[in-house]
């Protein structure tokens, strides 16, 4: 009995101890989330059930979510947060591009060329200066190109740590404070970086009006060319792993309707080139029959992976709209160069606003945790592999596929399993302190959307509906990024 006493005193303590996080627990996380979904079952909207007007709160089951499923305007934001999260793959390999650079020292080892390497430095970045000065370069071009130059002497001198420090200093401040920062440089007026781009844009301006305007639209051709060569190889190493036994047709299929989404999406949204992006689509068809299961035979029986493939099609996706992008700009440059180029509006354009968002967003994102979590993952692979890979005769892009990619393997999963979850939740705080969700709703996302309808219109039910239906899209790339990520990890 004393020993049962004795335990439940300590039982007791224990929990006056935890009660501080536990009443927080209860109050600001349980009680929401069960309120929420009690919400998303009725009919409440403060503009119906208010002290003025006392109707009552009526149980309306699941159709706050049949509405929001029949509504356009929930599937135009649901496409504004996944296009915006077309930047994530490119985050992340900038990331782990600046962390392999700055896991290498960038001082001169050797105190006697040390003074040289600084004094090299100095007069590449004067003669820089100069050279921009020279060719009456705008003050705005000179404040950047001395601002370059700066941290080039700056890291010459204090080496990788002087980088490491610059590229992570942005993690320290306030979000709000870089989205008004930001929101100032894309001022279409007076923002520097519209005020760097006109003279670049009144040259090349120039340059096409004076050349015939085939030339530039040769552009189109060599970008279906090279969506050609990406799609042939990421078709040819999928093929490959079918056949091996490593890629299950499911996979296969679904990975091959990622990769051909831009040739799609060119042929409905620009008419006057659907035919150059059709004829990929053709040569991909043709690819797939040649390196693919329509034509090979399969050596084991398929039950295996996903994951390589889900990533090399998520990996080259990006990719091709960007080429998609180039060869668009490059047939439509000679008509726009007719009229005058001008630098973008940013955040006061429909289709400008998006693209803003995604590349302040790759700055952010670039120097923040992901490349300390790299740089962590880089100091931990073992140098007798580098050692070995030497001896074996590796180049550098044989040492990164075969010892520090496969290595990096578990900090990459974890990278890309936070970078979809907050991708699927972002937006909103760009959206508050940069858009409003504007202009025309072209930066409001789901979750913009649910602070809208919740704290603007008052209308609680369907915002929680979009919150349990974000929970829901967050939950399924959750649980297929850890069964599919996870056996490429443990591979």
């Amino acid at each position: 009995m004393r020993r049962l006493l004795r335990h439940r005193g300590d039982l007791l303590a224990a929990l006056a101890f935890l009660s501080p996080n536990l009443l927080g627990l209860l109050v600001f996380t349980l009680f929401p989330l069960g309120f929420s979904m009690v919400m998303a079952f009725t009919n409440w909207n403060l503009r119906h059930q208010n002290m003025f007007k006392p109707n009552p709160v009526r149980w309306v089951g699941f159709d706050n979510f049949w509405r929001l499923l029949q509504e356009a305007d929930f599937w135009r934001f649901l496409g504004n947060t996944l296009f915006l999260m077309i930047g994530i793959p490119f985050a992340i390999a900038g990331s782990l591009f600046l962390a392999i650079l700055l896991n290498k020292e960038s001082r001169g080892g050797d105190r006697r060329i040390y003074p040289l390497v600084i004094s090299v430095v100095a007069v590449l970045v004067s003669a820089m200066l100069l050279g921009l000065w020279g060719m009456g370069a705008s003050a705005m071009e000179l404040l950047l190109g001395t601002t370059a130059g700066g941290i080039l002497l700056l890291g010459a001198i204090g080496g990788r740590a002087v980088y490491r420090t610059l590229l992570y200093l942005p993690s320290f401040t306030s979000g709000v404070a870089i989205f008004v920062l930001w929101k100032d440089l894309y001022n279409p007026d007076t923002g520097p970086i519209n005020l760097a781009l006109r003279p670049v844009l009144r040259n090349i301006q120039n340059v096409v009006r004076s050349i015939p305007p085939f030339w530039p639209r040769l552009g189109l051709w060599a970008a279906v060319l090279l969506m050609v060569a990406i799609l042939a190889g990421a078709f040819r190493r999928l093929g490959r792993h079918w056949r091996e036994g490593d890629l299950g047709t499911g996979i296969f299929l679904s990975a091959t309707g990622f990769m051909i989404i831009p040739t799609i999406t060119a042929w409905f949204w620009f008419p006057k080139v659907g035919a150059a992006f059709l004829l990929t689509l053709l040569t991909a068809a043709i690819v797939i029959w040649q390196w693919t299961p329509l034509a090979g035979t399969r050596d084991a029986d398929g039950r295996g992976g996903s994951a390589g493939g889900l990533l090399l099609a998520l990996m080259t996706l990006p990719a091709l709209f960007v080429v998609e992008g180039l060869g668009i700009v490059c047939f439509n440059l000679p008509a726009q160069a007719a009229n005058g180029l001008h630098a973008p509006s940013w955040l006061a354009s429909y289709y400008w606003a998006k693209p803003g968002l995604m590349i302040m967003s790759f700055w952010i994102a670039v120097g923040s945790n992901n490349m300390l979590l790299y740089l962590a993952g880089l100091s931990n692979v073992p140098p007798e592999l580098y050692e070995a890979a030497d001896l074996d005769g590796a180049s550098r892009l044989d040492k990164f596929r075969h010892v520090t990619w496969p290595m990096l393997a578990p900090t990459t999963f974890f990278i890309c399993i936070m970078s979809i979850i907050g991708g699927l939740q972002g937006g909103w705080d760009m959206a508050v302190a940069m858009t409003q969700g504007g202009p025309a709703g072209a930066t409001t996302t789901l979750s913009y959307e649910i602070y809208a309808q919740g704290f603007q219109r008052g209308a609680f039910d369907k915002a929680s509906a979009v919150a349990w239906i974000m929970f829901v899209f967050v939950l399924l790339a959750t649980l297929a990024s850890w069964k599919f990520g996870n056996r490429y990890v443990n591979e």
